[in-house]
């Protein structure tokens, strides 16, 4: 029987602590390579566009599909949950919270294995409907954070945002730039984080721009980093131009671009000092969808919850 989770399901059922650890798994087996990924595609719709995305996870048990529809009155998510040894629907889940924790659970999960130790403080760039699981995900990962600085262009946003999470307003994106760790979430198509505005030491996760049209960072945020990650460069390659573009112009190569998988794995060390720079791309891939739509439906069955179609 197929089980349908709505929003309020999935909010009820998972927290951001919930999050990171699935997410953390769905690293790990990638790095064992039991997770097969398909890249995303977008489809033209009359006003938006049609996205989905695909992956399998045999360690886990599950595969899944996940399918949206964005147009500029908002966007509609679902994720269809299979097993993968035999021909089932085991749930229908909403997926606009769902993909919001696992945005944000990525950035903890690079912030847990790649910031430096003792990190306190957090900048947030963006306040828009991804950025508060981007802090929720981080404080769950990185305990030690006590300071968090957001910054977007509009007040009230800001205002109401910094309320929501417990944050202070920065005057600048340069002043949340200048932080431990630093999340830059928006839809900007040009640069919002510069690179001589990072401290030593700095983690940068970009999460936002995942179309080959939009950056976030300039180069030189390239320039100073000494290690660069990505969540999967098959589809890094196709919509990162936060790496594209520093690689067309010769201040990258791809072979100097690795996966954070390798490094929750211990394939790869990461950051090698307390002053390193380092650059965690995050475009958003189907594994994790898998693993937090199979951690919400295995919560669901053990407290009875959703609905049986």
């Amino acid at each position: 029987m197929t089980l349908f989770l709505s929003e309020d399901d999935v909010q009820a059922l998972l927290t951001p602590s919930d999050a990171v650890e699935a997410v953390e798994g769905s690293f790990r087996r990638m790095g064992a390579g039991a997770v097969e990924i398909a890249p995303r595609r977008r489809l033209e719709l009359q006003e938006g566009r049609l996205a989905d995305m695909a992956a399998s996870d045999l360690e886990l048990g599950y595969a899944c599909v996940k399918a949206y529809a964005a147009t500029g009155d908002g966007a509609a998510f679902v994720v269809a949950l299979f097993p993968v040894d035999r021909p089932e629907l085991v749930a229908v889940i909403e997926a606009d919270n769902l993909g919001r924790l696992r945005t944000g659970a990525a950035s903890a999960v690079a912030a847990k294995y790649l910031a430096r130790e003792g990190a306190t403080s957090l900048g947030v760039i963006g306040c828009g409907t991804q950025a508060e699981t981007q802090v929720t995900c981080i404080r769950a990962a990185v305990p030690t954070v006590e300071r968090v600085v957001a910054y977007c262009r509009t007040e009230r946003n800001l205002t109401a945002f910094c309320k929501r999470v417990g944050a202070e307003p920065a005057e600048s994106n340069r002043e949340a730039a200048e932080q431990d760790i630093v999340v830059t979430i928006t839809s900007s198509r040009d640069p919002v984080l510069r690179g001589e505005w990072l401290l030593p030491g700095a983690l940068v996760c970009a999460a936002g721009a995942n179309k080959p049209a939009a950056r976030e960072l300039d180069s030189v945020v390239l320039e100073r980093a000494t290690f660069v990650c990505c969540d999967w460069k098959e589809q890094a390659r196709l919509e990162s131009a936060d790496l594209i573009e520093p690689i067309q112009h010769g201040i990258l190569d791809w072979l100097e671009v690795h996966e954070l998988h390798e490094v929750v794995s211990g394939e790869l060390p990461g950051r090698q000092s307390p002053d390193d720079i380092v650059v965690f791309k995050s475009n958003g891939i189907a594994a994790w969808d898998v693993a937090i739509a199979a951690a919400a439906v295995e919560r669901a069955r053990d407290r009875k919850v959703g609905t049986n179609l």
